[in-house]
């Protein structure tokens, strides 16, 4: 069995999460009463224990802005009682004036490597997490973000077709970090011309040699674990970026709303097997450990 690296979960306390407290909240991904509750690391240990999977890396999990470092900490914590190892994406705020500071401290925090500002807008409302389209454009943001290669951090990138080609711009003009690009490019729905649409905007992205994509997250959308909906978009996504610059994530505990890890696990393995097996471990191993610099 490949090593594998989950490049993006989420271990939780519900308390901490402001969508999963008060009224239930319209979520990009459906109902998700079935994981209203505390997902801790060692529930998170016993998802992967039959998988191969032998490190983590955790992407923030939208606790409250003003508590982005608290986060982290807490996460940090919980990996080293448990012993595992692991990398953090954490959170920071980079359109406010506070970001520096808020960096800084993050910093702190060893196994730090990333962040993520989630910048997807899209025009339905259910869809949309920022408040504006080209966040990308924003001068402060784009003042803040150039401060992630001050600490040799990633940014993990998260948008829809619609904004691939300012996300493009992007990491063209900040050549110094690497840019993750989130759910191999949030492939909404399948009609003929928003798939076009996502191929050109990621063959724009896959233009920049600092951009990596995840295969990851490909349940969000169908609200189901489908091995034929994995081999279409990840077929493709490979096809334009090469395994040499992809990376498995997991993307739970959201994907045990519509199945357990082994059976996500089986549909990527049988997806992936249609590769090399070298290929097949840069994807499920080697390239999330060296853009996230895992063991560093």
């Amino acid at each position: 069995m490949l090593p594998v690296v989950d490049a993006h979960h989420h271990i939780w306390r519900q308390a901490d999460l402001p969508w999963l407290t008060g009224p239930m909240q319209p979520r990009i991904f459906g109902p998700y009463e079935a994981i209203r509750r505390d997902y801790p690391i060692d529930e998170y240990l016993a998802d992967i224990a039959a998988n191969g999977v032998v490190s983590s890396v955790y992407v923030q999990a939208n606790w409250a802005r003003d508590r982005a470092v608290d986060e982290v900490r807490w996460v940090a914590e919980q990996a080293a009682e448990a012993d595992w190892p692991i990398a953090i994406v954490g959170y920071c705020d980079l359109t406010a004036d506070d970001a520096p500071q808020v960096l800084e401290r993050l910093a702190a925090v060893p196994e730090m490597r990333g962040i993520r500002m989630q910048l997807h807008w899209h025009e339905n409302e259910m869809y949309r997490f920022e408040s504006v389209p080209d966040r990308a454009n924003d001068p402060i943001f784009r003042r803040h973000l150039s401060l992630l290669a001050d600490y040799g951090w990633s940014f993990d990138l998260q948008v829809f077709a619609g904004q691939m080609a300012d996300a493009a711009r992007l990491a063209a003009d900040f050549p110094d970090i690497a840019f993750i690009l989130q759910h191999c490019g949030m492939l909404e729905e399948n009609s003929h011309k928003n798939r076009t649409l996502w191929r050109e905007g990621m063959l724009q992205l896959a233009e920049q040699d600092n951009v990596t994509c995840k295969l990851s997250g490909l349940g969000t959308f169908i609200h189901r674990n489908d091995a034929v909906h994995i081999a279409d978009v990840v077929g493709e996504t490979v096809g334009i970026f090469g395994p040499s610059r992809c990376l498995y994530g997991s993307n739970f505990p959201i994907e045990k709303l519509w199945c357990e890890y082994d059976e996500l696990m089986e549909s990527y393995r049988q997806v992936l097997a249609a590769w090399p097996e070298d290929e097949q471990r840069q994807m499920l191993h080697d390239t999330a450990a060296r853009v996230y610099r895992l063991g560093a």
